[in-house]
């Protein structure tokens, strides 16, 4: 999408242009497209042409700045003749743990995720801009996100954050999370409930905690297929009140916008958002694992998962 021209190889040299089939992807789904390379005044030898998926967070949900998480290699030692148009199609892998940036197809404030060319230029690299990819929640993790939306939750923002949880291995260094405000019922006992995905090939951890306060996890691991025929307003909503029942009572914040469950806020943009990103995000559950159906308190269901 974003025609350059290689600075390495300084004014006249050849130009690049990276064209997606489709800016919509999912975990665990290829992403594929061309690179366009067009042939300056002057014969060029790039040594390799390389994708790379970066995840950008936005400060103020998480770690901010760029975090590159996977490289793929598309094509070594590459003549570009003078004036010549070369092509090089791709189909590039998104990683299980891909995060998340859009649901129902509106991008979420706070987090982006790209594809960048980099080219190989004498050992040196000559690094693009980000190609913009909305990558969409797998089909549990949208089960998930829409319960929130019905137990009245509002969506507050999403962001990076680095290392594992405890419990939970995965193949990045870092862990998305998306951010809550909690249902108006909970003002001043719980403000905040931040949601974690890991997904892999077979199975899907739910991570929960209230005010990031680390005392209060919620952790569920099921298989896709279970996490989609679940209820997940149930264990949501119980969770959520035992937190609340410990809590030792928070200040509401009356004056922050979309706190409590109102109707909508305006993000950084300026834009108007309806209930928990118009009913599509968070999670709640009625679990089944291992064949037994969880219900009942917090314990039961959102307990360490060691099995």
């Amino acid at each position: 999408m974003f025609n350059r021209m290689l600075s390495r190889f300084g004014i006249g040299g050849p130009s690049v242009d990276t064209v997606l089939d489709s800016p919509h992807a999912a975990p665990g789904q290829p992403i594929t497209g061309q690179v366009h390379i067009r042939g300056g005044t002057a014969d060029a030898e790039i040594g390799q042409v390389v994708l790379a998926l970066v995840a950008h967070a936005d400060a103020d949900h998480g770690y901010g700045g760029d975090t590159e998480f996977f490289r793929l290699v598309v094509q070594q030692e590459l003549r570009v003749p003078a004036g010549q148009p070369v092509s090089i199609p791709f189909r590039l892998p998104l990683p299980w743990e891909t995060p998340v940036t859009a649901v129902d197809g509106a991008a979420l404030p706070g987090m982006r995720v790209g594809v960048r060319t980099d080219l190989l230029v004498e050992g040196a690299p000559d690094k693009g801009d980000l190609d913009p990819v909305l990558v969409g929640p797998l089909p549990s993790q949208n089960k998930v996100l829409d319960a929130f939306g019905v137990l009245g939750f509002t969506f507050r923002g999403a962001g990076v954050a680095p290392g594992h949880l405890p419990g939970v291995s995965g193949e990045l260094g870092f862990h998305q999370e998306l951010e809550f405000f909690a249902p108006a019922q909970y003002a001043g006992r719980v403000n905040q409930v931040t949601v974690t995905f890991v997904a892999n090939p077979d199975e899907l951890h739910v991570i929960l905690d209230a005010d990031k306060r680390g005392d209060t996890p919620g952790h569920l691991r099921l298989a896709h297929e279970e996490a989609q025929n679940i209820d997940w307003a149930g264990p949501v909503s119980g969770w959520l009140a035992q937190v609340a029942e410990r809590s030792p009572g928070y200040p509401t914040f009356d004056g922050d916008p979309g706190y409590g469950g109102q109707q909508g806020y305006d993000d950084h943009h300026g834009r108007r958002r309806g209930p928990g990103m118009g009913g599509m995000l968070a999670a709640g559950a009625a679990g089944v694992a291992g064949g037994m159906v969880l219900g009942g308190a917090a314990e039961e269901f959102f307990g360490d998962d060691e099995g």
